[in-house]
């Protein structure tokens, strides 16, 4: 009969194991909704979802576990399982996607179709959507195969002991609730700022050791053993090749996604970061050189290829056009505002609105940007990119970010803008050059309590710019804006658009805290005070006039406050509708 402290060492194994696999269910959720979420820009709506679905799954794999006839042969299998799908789902997702995302490129090319004729109906369209929503297919698999945990261990405590355990079940949620808090910790301290595919590697190593150890202890109640042992071997070469390739292996899938060649792909703490690189195959030294020398500091003329930079999969800037947009953004809150001694950027860790503001000759600039890492690629691309790109970054930033007189705050701005605040500083132009409120953390950013904050670090005489979408593709989102900074109790709102090529239709918003309004400030002046690229007087003040109608149903639409998350869920609304962007 086994004894008292055989007994205990059994329950601290058992107990032990199911904490650490609680934490690595949680983790599993993690990994596959945060994957989707930076491959297809649908993190927020993916988490939600894979959660639930995971859950429901889970309580099915509870019930299928009642089906197992030795629950010591069936753990070890599930384990087996379990790492090997944490270990690979990642990659056959990507693979999926990849596929059905070339396979009408591939057919185009070889029957030799125009780019208008590309095969995207039927069953393309179909393939197509089976691989996106692949990551909910594993979720599912994994939660089911999760579920079974829970039972097996129960089972496998009141067989050791010999008898039924009336707080068995409790024990044994008691460690998974807490096995799933801290392997959430572990993914927002450590999980989190790693390669995706090394972190699903380093989960499913824990499902592949508690296996082994339950081997070990557990040696006679198994009827395969050397099968089980064989198939850990395997298993952990898998991991191990997961561990040390599946990164490159997953960039070389996520490549295919984008139009043009992935130069460079980085995780960081807070998105995915990607660049890419089209040959244009022409030198444009000899175009139009005879008005060269008026806008060579603007273009790089003996640069052939056009530099794309996407957050999340989501286009940020297009070396070959982003001059019209930071045009817009920066030339009219700078060219009508009484002075530009002390600028404030939010976000723009890229450093091209930062490049335009310097132009204004300021005596200070601060730059507040959440992404640290973003920040350095930016800031000194030689140290963090390969030459030819870290050359092409700088000359587009014009090493900006290095500049003396610019200081940056590496945090959030929802937050730093109080200590701006309480430090008593005022600018004379505010620059919000945000993401899309895509995402429920930055939806905080665009509310009134934001916008009421950035009014008090405003000077008197200033004027305020803000990114604000598109007002074709998301009309309600652009007009929400500008009710909300009015809301905000600004004097003056006004809002302007033009066509930016790789964007489309997009808007800005400019308010003033007293005084004219922005455009009245702008009739004033003859031209503007820097020459732009770009951006001429007449053209700036033509894109205050909106099409007929525009707003006429500016009052159903409403204003976003802190918690309300109603901008987001107008951005989404719209791009899904409009566009079928998830």
């Amino acid at each position: 009969m086994p004894s008292k402290n055989s007994h205990l060492l059994d329950d601290t194994l058992l107990i032990l194991t199911m904490a650490v696999l609680a934490g690595c269910g949680l983790i599993y959720e993690y990994l596959l909704s945060h994957y989707a979420g930076r491959v297809l820009g649908v993190m927020e709506s993916t988490i939600y979802t894979m959660i639930g679905l995971m859950i429901v799954s889970m309580g099915l794999g509870a019930f299928a576990a009642r089906k197992v006839r030795c629950a010591f042969n069936g753990f070890v299998y599930l384990e087996l399982i379990i790492a090997l799908l944490g270990s690979s789902a990642i990659l056959f997702i990507g693979a999926l996607i990849a596929i059905t995302q070339t396979l009408p490129h591939i057919i185009a090319d070889m029957f030799s179709l125009p780019p208008d004729m590309l095969p995207q109906g039927g069953i393309f369209n179909q393939l197509s959507f089976l691989a996106i929503n692949s990551p909910y297919f594993f979720g599912v698999i994994l939660g089911f195969f999760i579920g079974m945990e829970i039972p097996l261990i129960a089972r496998i405590r009141e067989q050791i002991h010999g008898q039924h355990l009336a707080n068995n079940l409790g024990t044994i949620y008691g460690a998974d609730y807490i096995g799933a808090g801290l392997g959430a910790a572990v993914w927002v301290v450590f999980l989190l700022s790693i390669d995706i595919s090394r972190a699903a590697a380093l989960t499913a190593s824990l499902n592949l050791i508690a296996g082994a150890f339950f081997i070990m202890r557990y040696w006679q109640q198994l009827h395969w053993r050397k099968t089980f042992v064989s198939l850990h071997f395997v298993l952990a070469i898998i991991i191990i090749l997961m561990f040390n390739y599946g990164n490159q292996w997953l960039n070389q899938m996520n490549s295919l996604l984008y139009l043009d060649k992935v130069v460079h792909v980085q995780k960081t703490r807070y998105q995915q970061l990607t660049f890419t690189e089209r040959n244009m195959g022409f030198n444009s030294t000899n175009i139009n050189s005879a008005s060269e020398n008026s806008i060579n500091k603007e273009f790089d003329n003996t640069q052939k290829n056009i530099i794309n930079f996407y957050l999340n999969g989501r286009l940020q800037f297009s070396s070959i056009d982003e001059h019209i947009y930071h045009d817009y953004l920066v030339a009219p809150v700078l060219a009508g505002s009484a002075r530009h001694d002390s600028i404030l950027i939010i976000g723009g860790g890229d450093g091209l609105a930062l490049r335009d503001v310097l132009k204004y000759s300021p005596k200070n600039v601060t730059l507040i940007d959440l992404d640290s890492e973003l920040i350095d690629i930016f800031q000194k691309p030689q140290e963090h990119l390969d030459a030819n790109l870290a050359r092409k970054i700088s000359h587009l930033n014009k090493s900006s970010l290095q500049d003396e007189r610019v200081t940056i705050l590496r945090s959030d701005a929802f937050i730093t803008i109080n200590e701006l605040l309480q430090s008593g500083q005022i600018f004379d132009a505010i620059i919000v050059d945000l993401p899309d409120p895509s995402h429920p953390d930055l939806n905080k950013l665009y509310t009134v309590n934001f916008y009421a904050r950035l009014k008090q670090l405003l000077a008197g005489d200033g004027l305020i710019a803000i990114q604000s979408t598109s007002p074709y593709h998301a009309k309600e989102s652009f007009i929400s804006i500008g009710k909300t900074l009015n809301a905000a109790n600004y004097t003056h709102v006004q809002q302007y658009h033009d066509n930016v090529p790789s964007f489309g239709e997009w808007g800005w918003t400019i308010a003033a805290k007293i005084g004219a309004s922005p455009l009245a400030r702008l009739n004033k002046l003859e031209k503007l005070p820097i020459q732009h690229a770009w951006l001429n007087l007449e053209i700036l003040k033509a894109a205050f006039i909106f099409p007929n109608d525009f707003y006429m149903n500016k009052d159903n639409i409403d204003i976003n406050t802190l918690g309300s998350h109603t901008l987001y869920q107008l951005h989404q609304k719209a791009w899904q509708d409009q566009q079928g962007i998830q």
